[in-house]
């Protein structure tokens, strides 16, 4: 079990190491601590899988951008971390530290082909926010328009390049030697990780996104979009619009006491209900830290770099889940969520119905105040690969973004019940959907969709009588249990048989009873009448044999 060291990887190594042997518990944690960190357990001889939650938070962030967005990832999965490492990890979301304002000049100098006093009227030197990929300044346009510019921290393409090799091998090494590894597939989960992250890298692509998102929600008059500023933008500096006001998690008491706390929170989540349901796109990270409150009480969606897409098939699947999870109903949920996940080849279903029928009921029975649909979502997630079922991406980030609707819904309403938002916001919903089925786009699809079929009809029947008539149609049927239901069916054309033979015996019997014979038998035809006694007899055998069989059947299904 071991994994090639590449000199200039080394250090990484050893950092993630050391994260191992320090929040660690199982003995391969330990094992892959003491293979890449000389004498490890004389360096931290006490603090092997006892350290406080905090100083994760200060690891990750001391180890750079691509620690601290898995930091900022796993914050908001109760499924995988107690609630003292998510409430430690989410000081991550907005508060990490500035690089200085010389690279913000040179960088932004470098894209936009100007100077910054030449392209800004104003561009303040302090920054307004500094994240994990970039940092925000406040900035004006030679017409005065106030507008933010985000720029990119210097070479973390590179730099994140680097950390996702090291990743990479390590994921592979436990997928290959690790029952968990296996379970979870921390590949695949780490590919899907470095795809958001790159795409969220791509500024050129949020500024679409935002434009995107802006028009999507034109119809909600108390959620705002900043709108991007073209010209001023590119793959590594964004300019949008600059939106006045304060994070929902800096909220005064006394501004909570004025803000219409219930309508709000209810229009937030009927918007992102319209984008993931409706829509099929939408803003996948509405953590508190990226929405804000305008002085004129409206919230304003900021930081769109990471978006979700969603399929027409799988926004419908989605909806019955919601819908059932937030009805309760356990088994519906299940069957929707086999629908479209991928079974292991020692999937235990029977498990998984178990524990996703129990924590559905233990939602079911909350208050209100305590329901949490998106941490069902989730805990559904964690239930499938603990039991060897492979769920769609799209349902753990859609369980992660609705967690994070329930905070920001419960920071503006302590009483927010998301549940019961989605079932009265389910007729408008497919109401929204019914109207963009039937735009003229989709009508249009459609008909193009008809013409293709009848044209290609013909040519298609001419192929099958083609091969009926040169004897090459062949028709493949597959069926379980195929030996039982063909065995099922032959006993069943044998009674039907047997029973046929018996009625025959019978009419002959009678007919021939008009024949006149010396041989008789209690006064009758003979022939006839031994015809009659075969026939009474048979007819007796079948009707026990029917009835035994049926008492038998009984007694074997009591038994198990």
């Amino acid at each position: 079990m071991k994994l090639s060291l590449k000199p200039h990887h080394l250090k990484r190594y050893k950092d993630i190491a050391m994260l191992f042997l320090k929040y660690g518990t199982s003995d391969l944690a330990k094992e892959f601590a003491a293979e890449k960190v000389p004498d490890a357990e004389k360096i931290l001889p006490e603090a092997a899988g006892q350290s406080k939650p905090e100083e994760l938070a200060d690891d990750l962030e001391k180890m750079g951008p691509t620690f601290i967005k898995f930091g900022q990832l796993l914050s908001s999965r109760p499924d995988l971390l107690p609630e003292p490492y998510l409430k430690a990890l989410s000081r991550l979301q907005d508060k990490v530290k500035p690089f200085p304002y010389s690279e913000v000049e040179q960088i932004v100098a470098s894209e936009l082909g100007v100077r910054i006093s030449k392209a800004f009227s104003f561009f303040d030197e302090k920054h307004l926010a500094a994240a994990s990929l970039g940092q925000v300044h406040l900035a004006a346009l030679r017409d005065g328009r106030a507008v933010v510019v985000k720029v990119q921290r210097p070479e973390i393409r590179q730099q994140i390049a680097a950390d996702f090799e090291v990743l990479e091998e390590i994921a592979s090494f436990f997928d290959e030697h690790t029952e968990i590894g296996r379970r979870y597939r921390f590949g695949k989960l780490l590919a899907e990780f470095k795809s958001t992250l790159l795409q969220e890298l791509d500024y050129q692509r949020e500024a679409n996104n935002l434009a995107t998102l802006a028009k999507n929600l034109e119809q909600f008059p108390n959620i705002r979009v900043p709108l991007p500023v073209m010209d001023y933008s590119s793959r590594h500096v964004l300019t949008m619009d600059f939106i006045e006001g304060a994070k929902i998690t800096a909220l005064s008491p006394l501004v909570r006491l004025e803000l219409k706390g219930d309508a709000l929170a209810e229009e937030f989540f009927q918007a992102y209900l319209k984008q993931v349901l409706v829509d099929g796109f939408f803003h996948a990270d509405p953590h508190p830290g990226n929405i804000f409150l305008t002085p004129d009480g409206q919230l304003a969606l900021l930081d769109l770099g990471m978006t979700g897409r969603l399929s027409t098939g799988m926004q419908e699947n989605l909806l019955r889940l919601l819908l059932a999870v937030s009805e309760g109903n356990g088994d519906e949920a299940v069957k929707i969520v086999l629908r479209i996940s991928e079974t292991g080849s020692d999937f235990k279903e029977v498990e998984f119905r178990k524990q996703a029928n129990d924590f559905i009921s233990e939602q079911r029975d909350q208050t209100l105040k305590h329901q949490n649909l998106g941490q069902s979502l989730l805990l559904m997630s964690r239930a499938a690969a603990e039991t060897g079922l492979y769920v769609p991406t799209e349902l753990t980030i859609l369980g992660k973004t609705l967690l994070q609707l329930e905070q920001v819904g419960k920071i503006l309403s302590p009483e927010f019940n998301p549940d019961a938002s989605v079932r009265r916001n389910v007729a408008e919903i497919l109401r929204r959907r019914m109207l963009k089925a039937g735009s003229p786009s989709s009508i249009f699809g459609s008909i193009i969709e008809m013409k293709d079929f009848i044209g290609g009809l013909p040519e298609r029947v001419n192929k099958v009588l083609d091969a009926a008539g040169n004897a090459g149609l062949e028709v493949n049927v597959r069926t379980p249990d195929a030996k039982h239901l063909l065995n099922g069916f032959e006993k069943i054309a044998n009674r039907v048989t047997t029973g046929i033979l018996l009625a025959a015996l019978i009419v002959g019997a009678a007919l021939m009873m008009r024949i006149s014979s010396s041989f008789q038998i209690f006064g009758y035809p003979g022939i006839a009448m031994i015809c009659f006694l075969i026939a009474l007899g048979g007819s007796g055998w079948l009707v026990i044999s029917i009835l035994l069989k049926d008492w038998r059947d009984k007694r074997k299904q009591k038994d198990d």
